[in-house]
Parts: C-alpha cells; structure tokens; sequence
C-alpha cells in the first residue's frame, strides 16, 4: 500500500507516528537505503525509493522552506525531532529498554574517546588535511575563475559566438558542486568509518557486512569522484598543474590509506545501489 501523507495534515501540522509508519510499509521503498549514501538527493536515481527522501518530500513539499535561513524549515524539523524522539521512546519500551538508566557521562566519554582514536588514523587526518586543501586552492584561484567569467561577459557585449565558453562555465560550475559536495563528507564518512571499526573490535566476529566498510564504501566513492573531478579541473586550468597535482596526489594517498584501513569496503553491498 502506498504511504501517501494529506496536504491538510501537512498545512495543520499534524504528522504523527502512524503517518511515519504507513510511509515506511510502502513497499516500492528500498529499507536502509540511506544508511550508505551520500546524501545527494538532487542527483539520486533512486529518491522515488528512499523513506528519507519520501519523509522530506512530504515533509517540505516547498522547496524553499528547506532554506536553513527560514524559520518554518526549523518549526517542521522540530516537529520531525519530536515525532522521532516518541518512536525511540516507544521502540525502548517494546524491548525493554531503560532510556533513564543510561550513564550518558559514562557514554559521552566514551565517544570522545573513540573519536579521539578515529582521529589519530593516517586516513582520518589525511582527509581532514584535503579540506583545507580544497579551501587554500579555491581561495587563490579567484583571479582565474573570474577570467573564465569576464571573458563570457566581454564575448556577450561584442555579439561573438560564446558557446563553448558557455558549455566551459557551465562544465566548471559542476566539477566546483562535486568537489565542494564531498569534500567535508569524506572526512566525516571516514570519522565514522574507524570509529565503527574501533568499536566492531571489542564485539564478537560474525560473517554480517560491517557497518565501517560501507561507511568507508562511501568515503571512498566521494574520493573516486573528486579525483576526476579534479582531473577535469586541471583540463580547464593547465596553468595551475603543480598545485592542482598536489591535490590529485594527496587524494589518491589518502584513497590507498582508506583502503589499506577498510580492505573489504569496495565489496560491500549497499541496498538498492550496489544491487542487480
């Protein structure tokens, strides 16, 4: 059965937990798909069969309250938070769990203690390294990117044929969102990845996928796509090779790193994406 979510509810405010569970029954959805992607909604195949997309879409049917500066973007999110926090409380009870009883100091330190080892990885640093490194490199290279503009704007006012240089701009402005787009999420996949790793260690060995591996599956297909889109960069800027060559070289290390780390992430299948 389909999951469908009234217009009236929306405009009333009234999703409740039974709406969220009718959207999850829908059976064209793929389950967990969202565990392992990169978040890139606008250039998935496969949002028709994402619950967090569905939630989203019917959430904020406008897209311009997804706008952070909107303030009824963060009235719906706390709306969302609240029905989220009644179906971990009700999801608790069901197994009899005690959410009081938690040490949440006990916890807290734990996880800074985690993410202090994560950290301290070669592939960890290495890919908090590349954000600055994309930072320094799109900092200096203003004067180029803006030549690439004025020379569209001079072509216009004169009447040439401006195409190609139309199709470049236009070429350069996805390599730029690419770039951009994974260049936080690596280091953050791969922060995820080793701390699941360090804590994967402590438990018993069973013959299930590891969470760590499709984390670090995600990071290093942001990697993969950096690479050529920086590959494309240096096709349109052969004057910046050294310094765009450094990136290219200190991605592709902390590729190898990532894998050395994480041997089996290239095999793990991810639900919907990695399946025939």
């Amino acid at each position: 059965m389909s999951a469908q979510i009234s217009c009236q509810d929306l405009k009333d405010n009234k999703m409740t937990i039974d709406d969220i569970h009718k959207l999850l029954r829908n059976p064209n959805l793929i389950p967990g798909i969202y565990n392992y992607c990169d978040r890139w909604c606008e250039r998935c195949e496969f949002t028709h069969r994402c619950a967090n997309f569905s939630l989203e879409e019917k959430h904020f049917p406008d897209s311009t309250e997804l706008d952070i500066n909107n303030a009824r973007f963060w009235e719906k999110l706390g709306e969302i938070f609240k029905i989220t926090l009644e179906m971990v409380k009700d999801f608790a009870e069901k197994q009899g769990i005690d959410l009081e009883s938690i040490d949440r100091e006990a916890f807290e330190n734990r996880e800074r203690e985690l993410e202090d080892k994560a950290a301290n990885f070669e592939c960890s640093y290495l890919s908090k390294e590349y954000i600055h490194l994309v930072n320094n490199w799109f900092d200096s290279s203003h004067d180029v990117f803006n030549e690439k503009v004025e020379e569209l704007k001079m072509l216009d006012e004169i009447g040439l044929p401006n195409t190609k240089l139309e199709k470049e701009i236009g070429d350069l402005n996805d390599v730029t969102n690419v770039i951009r787009w994974y260049q936080n999420q690596i280091h953050v996949k791969i922060m995820r990845a080793v701390s699941g790793k360090l804590e994967e260690e402590s438990e018993a060995e069973n013959d299930f996928p590891k969470d760590s591996d499709g984390s670090a599956k995600v990071a290093l297909i942001g990697i993969d796509r950096s690479i050529s889109a920086w590959g494309k960069m240096l096709s349109h800027f052969p004057q910046k090779e050294d310094e765009l060559l450094n990136v290219l070289v200190h991605l592709e290390r902390l590729g190898r790193k990532t894998e050395k780390e994480f041997p089996n992430a290239r095999a793990f299948i991810r639900s919907g994406f990695d399946e025939k």
